[in-house]
């Protein structure tokens, strides 16, 4: 009788971890989009480049609108393709759009959709990642995940190469 306060305080505890959990998760999944739900995915530019900055990883942005053909067909070759799955999983900071950021830079050619631009720790739009198509500099199509997949191997391979020329590795 006398260790009944601490069972309740336990099943109390217990409760708000699991329901933090599902909240947690829930948002995550939210924040998909449909775009991977085992990648944590950040709300906001803001907070991606916050992120970014503080975990050195380069922050991937992808801009789509849910009812655009050509968005769905490439999130359905995303979500297909396990290695840029693992590699949005671990190596990036993620974040999709379905609105226009007010920042400039993420618009370098248009505001096409949909497109994909990175952006490394510097803050800096890498131009020197791209797609294929010269009139859609940020643009790829459902055919071109090997070549995205190259292109973040590549946003990898400079940040981490920025960092050894700062000694910040």
């Amino acid at each position: 009788m006398q260790h009944w306060p601490v069972y309740v305080l336990f099943l109390f505890l217990a409760f708000c971890d699991v329901s933090s959990q599902r909240k947690k998760k829930s948002t995550s999944h939210n924040l998909s989009r449909g775009w991977g739900d085992d990648i944590t995915w950040v709300q906001s530019y803001e907070d991606g480049l916050a992120k970014m900055v503080e975990s050195k990883k380069p922050l991937m942005v992808i801009h789509h609108l849910e009812d655009c053909p050509h968005s769905k067909a490439l999130k359905k070759a995303f979500t297909e393709q396990q290695t840029i799955q693992r590699m949005a999983k671990s190596d990036f900071v993620m974040l999709n759009l379905v609105h226009e950021s007010n920042d400039p830079n993420l618009a370098p050619d248009g505001f096409y959709v949909p497109r994909i631009l990175f952006v490394d720790p510097s803050m800096t739009v890498r131009a020197d990642i791209v797609g294929k198509y010269a009139n859609r500099m940020y643009a790829y199509e459902p055919a071109d995940v090997d070549f995205l997949a190259e292109n973040m191997k590549k946003a990898k391979i400079l940040v981490k190469e920025g960092h050894e020329e700062h000694g910040d590795l």
